[in-house]
């Protein structure tokens, strides 16, 4: 049986304990001297700051991946365009590479065609009148370098007969006709020894005559 004195400690030792304990949250006193967890103007301070430090966080971070998105996007817009741009180029290169492969292939034709028949050419155009040349044309010499088609062609006294419309070169890239195209809308080859040219004005001349090189024409097919 205990006695009283040691109850009386007990007690003691009791109210010591609920005297030391701490108040929580929980047993805050509100205004009206009840217990409440409001929070304290303080926290609620705080609370927003937080929020919005948060919201202001959240929004870097959409900026930043908008910001990066659009840099994405116009790499790729970028890449794109290179890619469209590479497809074009390789395009026109087909296309020209095309081009050039037929014109060689027209350029070898003819060239064979002006060999195979030089011999008749030859001698069909013995037959043919020539007109003395000029003093002012006697150096004038076809030369390898010269770009020709497409020049004028005149016969001595300047009257225009035609235009250039191919050269047949040797394999040493020496110029020995022309392919041209006459007023009239035939086509001859004219000889090298039958030319000038006038480097000054571009213009081509025979010492052919006109009815000839109709007559030449004619006999070509």
């Amino acid at each position: 049986m205990r006695t009283p004195l040691a109850l009386a400690a007990s007690g003691l030792a009791l109210s010591a304990f609920l005297v030391a304990a701490p108040v929580s949250a929980q047993d805050r006193v509100g205004p009206g001297g009840y217990p409440t967890n409001e929070s304290t103007p303080a926290e609620r301070a705080q609370t927003r700051a937080l929020n919005e430090q948060i919201r202001a966080n959240n929004a870097a971070s959409e900026a930043e991946a908008a910001r990066a998105k659009a840099e994405y996007d116009a790499q790729l817009a970028a890449t794109d365009a290179q890619k469209a741009q590479y497809r074009n180029q390789q395009q026109q290169y087909q296309e020209q590479l095309r081009q050039n492969q037929n014109a060689q292939a027209d350029y070898e034709a003819r060239t064979r065609e002006y060999y195979n028949l030089r011999g008749r050419y030859a001698a069909e155009r013995a037959a043919y009148r020539r007109g003395v040349w000029p003093e002012r044309y006697s150096s004038w010499r076809l030369a390898s370098d010269a770009r020709l088609i497409g020049s004028r062609v005149e016969i001595i006294s300047g009257a225009r007969v035609g235009t250039v419309d191919w050269v047949a070169r040797s394999p040493a890239g020496r110029i020995d006709a022309l392919y041209v195209t006459l007023d009239n809308g035939k086509r001859v080859w004219i000889d090298e020894n039958d030319i000038r040219f006038n480097r000054a004005n571009g213009v081509v001349v025979t010492n052919l005559d006109r009815g000839d090189l109709y007559r030449m024409a004619d006999l070509r097919g």
